[in-house]
């Protein structure tokens, strides 16, 4: 069996990688209404932030059983 870090790396790979791409559609393609943080872009750093944990803890885990 896999540890539950894998698959929660595996996870957070995953939707880290949807919400930056996500981010970056918006960086592109501005919304109309604007919000009070917007101008920081946190769909970009929150979507890197959680994308590179995700991957460092599926690599970490990717060879392990329990």
């Amino acid at each position: 069996m896999k540890p539950i870090w894998y698959f929660v790396g595996l996870i957070l790979l995953v939707i880290g990688g949807l919400i930056f791409l996500t981010g970056v559609y918006q960086l592109l393609n501005p919304p109309e209404t604007k919000t009070v943080l917007s101008e920081i872009h946190p769909n970009v750093w929150w979507g890197i932030i959680m994308f590179l944990f995700g991957g460092f803890m599926f690599l970490k885990t990717r060879k392990e059983t329990v």
